[in-house]
């Protein structure tokens, strides 16, 4: 049946009935915080800082390695800042026209700070942070699973909450993807060497430029970012590498924007560390708002009820 069959009026109404109409109660909540997936990383800096069940193991599993960490990168940071100023001194001086900046422009445009002493400032941060993730590399990672453990035990939700992946969309987008190709892009980007090569040499240029660089490298890391933090949302319904590529594509913009977000706050030095770690609480609240969503879909359909993002039909 057409949809103009009903003629102007039924057009009419079918555009003034919003989503907002098939969303039942038990999802209003969680629909509104949906639309606006960086209030998830924002909501998981808040928890992190606020709720001592989060805060407290973090630091009870980090603080030893915190400690020595920073030590190291403080003695490293009094002996080489003097140098590694100098040294871009030399460099912007030689090559303004190649990099755009001098001492005191931006692409001709005057800043309000040495531009010398901010990109010192800033590599020697992203060196004392490479210090820190030397000696936290293995009990971050604890605290970033506890993170996202006592987020979701928060809610009351164990192992059983998560369900089998279930289609929202009625023609969901077709991907096409090259096993072995993608299995090797994958296994070369997704792995320590070529994620250091990604952020810390194709993208390291962008870093002294003020601003500018931590927004353009986090807008390339946003949607690498995203997956990293909902793999265990991902691990948890037993998602396929194509499911999962489907959903992500589904709701490319949400990751995009929340990966974004996310980026930016593990850009920064040194406290960005932190942000890793608020970041999964975030992540993690955000899962459990599009498992509530999987769950509709699955009950309904259950009932014999096709629902598929606006459409909604009783099967025969």
């Amino acid at each position: 049946m057409s949809l103009t069959a009903g003629g102007p009026d039924a057009q009419d109404a079918l555009f003034e009935k919003t989503s907002s109409n098939h969303v039942p109660k038990s999802l209003t909540r969680a629909t509104l915080r949906m639309e606006f997936p960086p209030s998830y990383v924002l909501v998981g800096v808040y928890r992190l800082f606020t709720d001592p069940l989060l805060y407290k193991p973090a630091w009870d599993k980090c603080k030893h390695a915190t400690r020595r960490g920073a030590i190291v990168g403080a003695i490293w940071a009094f002996l080489t800042f003097s140098i590694q100023r100098k040294f871009i001194q030399v460099f912007l001086s030689n090559s303004p026209r190649i990099t755009g900046l001098s001492n005191d422009t931006m692409f001709g445009y005057p800043l309000p700070f040495s531009i010398t002493t901010y990109a010192a400032l800033t590599i020697l941060g992203s060196q004392v942070t490479y210090i820190l993730q030397f000696f936290l590399r293995r009990n971050i990672r604890i605290a970033r699973d506890r993170a996202w453990d006592q987020t979701l035990a928060s809610r009351g939700k164990g192992p059983e909450f998560w369900g089998p992946y279930v289609e929202e969309w009625r023609v969901p987008p077709t991907l096409e993807v090259d096993g072995k190709k993608q299995g090797f892009l994958e296994k070369w980007a997704g792995g320590w060497f070529g994620l250091f090569v990604i952020k810390n040499v194709l993208l390291s240029p962008f870093q002294i430029y003020p601003f500018v660089g931590v927004a353009v490298t986090s807008w390339f890391k946003a949607l690498g970012t995203a997956h990293i933090l909902h793999r265990r949302y991902f691990e948890a319904k037993k998602m396929t590498p194509s499911q999962i590529a489907v959903f992500m594509e589904e709701r490319k913009w949400d990751y995009r924007v929340f990966g974004f977000t996310a980026a930016v706050l593990e850009s920064l030095p040194i406290i960005g560390l932190v942000f890793t770690i608020s970041n999964r609480v975030g992540a993690a609240m955000w899962a459990h708002d599009l498992e509530k969503k999987q769950h509709y879909f699955s009950e309904q359909r259950a009932l014999g009820v096709e629902v598929y993002e606006d459409v909604r039909t009783k099967v025969d």
